[in-house]
């Protein structure tokens, strides 16, 4: 029998959202009626304290016995395994499809077609080369501790996204099958807490300025959605996923810059 969200319990919400944006079998523990994977979003910055703290983890602990950027690469592989490069496919996606797309339908199509393109193998490249010695540039400690922070961080900004515009596809041509609903106030304050949290905290514990911490990522996102609506009129999973990365990877050069100019 068809389950309507509103029928639907936190708790499989929560559950969906983890099985949808990682490869983890959360799915053993229950099965959640479809409707929740309409909010999985809603739930996003929440699965990033799960990547984040995995991710982090690793890079502090890796270091303790291999060279920075070693534990740096092996941070990062951790994350690829949990989420599948989710994330990293939306981004591969995201640039093949507007470098490459010369009208709307042209970069739709390009992003839902399964093979990588050569402005998606170098946007890649020099995604992984930037976050990695970005990373590396930190001192593990305060890397870890950042990590955890820009993961649920980056995920929470956006999420607004999905406020800001409509989907770019219809049901049936989405990838996942799924169109996220408009999430309302009470699921915008949880988010706001999912994605807050982490950062306040490691803002008070470093010591730093929360301004533009805090304020730099929300610029990269809207001016990242400004170009997205320009072109698209909408979002696209891809999109979503290439902004989040890119948002977390500004935090990432702000405090490598930040370390540089001002040392922590």
């Amino acid at each position: 029998m068809e389950v309507s969200i509103d029928q639907t319990k936190w708790y499989d919400r929560i559950l969906a959202s983890f099985i949808f944006f990682t490869r983890l079998p959360f799915w053993r523990l229950r099965q959640p009626p479809v409707a929740c994977y309409q909010t999985v979003v809603e739930h996003w910055p929440l699965t990033g304290w799960l990547t984040g703290g995995a991710m982090g983890l690793t890079l502090y602990f890796a270091t303790l016995i291999f060279p920075g950027y070693v534990g740096v690469l092996l941070a990062i592989l951790v994350r690829i395994l949990i989420t599948g490069a989710l994330h990293e496919d939306g981004l591969a996606d995201f640039i093949d499809g507007f470098g490459g797309g010369s009208d709307r339908q042209r970069i739709l199509n390009i992003m839902k077609d399964s093979h990588i393109g050569t402005y998606g193998v170098l946007g890649l490249i020099f995604y992984f080369l930037i976050l990695t010695t970005a990373l590396y540039s930190i001192p593990p400690y305060i890397a870890t501790l950042l990590v955890f922070a820009a993961d649920p961080y980056s995920k929470m900004v956006t999420s607004q996204m999905i406020l800001m515009m409509p989907y770019a596809r219809s049901e049936e041509e989405a990838k996942s099958k799924t169109i996220y609903r408009k999430f309302g106030a009470w699921a915008g304050l949880s988010l706001a807490v999912q994605g807050l949290l982490p950062m306040i905290a490691f803002i008070f514990i470093m010591g730093i300025s929360w301004e533009a911490l805090i304020f730099i990522p929300a610029v990269v996102m809207y001016m990242l959605y400004m170009f997205i609506w320009s072109k698209l009129r909408g979002y696209t999973g891809d999109c979503c996923g290439a902004v989040c990365l890119l948002v977390e990877l500004s935090i990432y050069l702000y405090v490598c810059a930040s370390n540089y100019l001002w040392p922590l």
